[in-house]
């Protein structure tokens, strides 16, 4: 999509969740426009923490921020640390925790994220931008009552070969398992010129395809991988990021990014027709993005916000 059409589809597509949450109320709340939040918390991972690399004193400090913000929250957190080796040498990583728990069920619907990044540039997309929607999020459905538990998960060590994530699936019991409605993973949500939802094939698509329908009513211009490399059919993805070892346990996944799937090896690597790839380089940084995508940054979150906060009130096909 051209950036004059992605204007466009922006400026119908906007709205706030205090809109949202309080339609039918005389008196609203001071609107806030969704995505606000998330960008003040990609500001303090990125440029008050900085590169988050997996088993450093930054990702503790990500990790610790983190709980202190789901912790102002009607949620139950926990950390749950981990050990792996990568290179020959043992590491040490966690997973942030947060429940928002329904008294009505036993299903639940896990979100998550990784909050890690490489050493080079600061993360912002890869992947602080997930962190944030998810929070900001998290805090928009804090007073909705839910059929449903949901679980936030952000994974530690993912661009170490998805050790977080790896480590949740690996201990997930059989019950768990069966209870889980469904997993959405949020990967990369500033950079690419478009942005989309990916599914499983056939049914196993449902939750992208309910996503879909709710940007379609909306007019947010989320799209799915088109399907022009033969590798990846229409719809679906790689298993390179968090959701990957959940479909592996048969769990239906869903997954938000930003990327342009038309152009290069159309493999949804190369995000920018302007700059290729952002993720693990030193573009990737707040002042580049916002030098050299005016708005989209803040067009991005407010899309993603809304979209994952009604998706997450709509998931009724397998809640009774």
């Amino acid at each position: 999509m051209m950036l004059k059409e992605a204007g466009k589809a922006f400026l119908a597509g906007t709205f706030t969740i205090a809109a949202f949450f309080s339609a039918g109320h005389a008196e609203a709340a001071p609107k806030k426009i969704a995505g606000d939040l998330a960008y003040q918390h990609i500001v303090e991972l990125t440029e008050e923490i900085g590169p988050r690399v997996a088993g450093s004193e930054n990702e503790k400090k990500a990790r610790e921020y983190i709980k202190k913000e789901l912790s102002n929250l009607d949620v139950t957190t926990e950390i749950k640390p981990f050990n792996y080796t990568r290179r020959g040498a043992e590491k040490n990583s966690a997973n942030i925790i947060g429940v928002k728990d329904s008294p009505k069920t036993e299903k639940q619907i896990i979100v998550g994220a990784h909050y890690d990044s490489v050493s080079t540039g600061k993360g912002a997309d890869d992947n602080a931008s997930s962190v944030g929607v998810i929070l900001e999020t998290a805090k928009a459905l804090e007073k909705r009552s839910l059929p449903y538990d949901i679980k936030f998960i952000f994974f530690g060590a993912e661009e170490e070969g998805l050790q977080g994530s790896t480590f949740y699936a690996k201990n997930m019991s059989k019950q768990e398992i069966d209870q889980t409605i469904g997993m959405i993973n949020l990967d990369s949500l500033l950079a690419g010129d478009q942005i989309y939802i990916y599914g499983g094939s056939g049914e196993a698509g449902w939750i992208r395809d309910l996503a879909l329908d709710i940007a379609e009513k909306r007019k947010i211009p989320l799209q799915t991988n088109p399907g022009l490399n033969p590798d990846f059919p229409a719809g679906t993805t790689g298993d390179w990021s968090d959701h990957a070892p959940f479909k592996n346990l048969g769990i239906t996944i869903a997954y938000l990014e930003a990327t342009n799937w038309e152009i290069g090896a159309m493999d949804g690597y190369d995000q920018t027709v302007k700059h290729g790839g952002i993720w693990h380089t030193q573009n990737d940084n707040l002042d580049f993005l916002e030098r050299e995508f005016p708005g989209r940054t803040k067009e991005h979150l407010n899309q993603f916000t809304n979209i994952l906060t009604e998706l997450l009130t709509e998931i009724k096909k397998e809640a009774k």
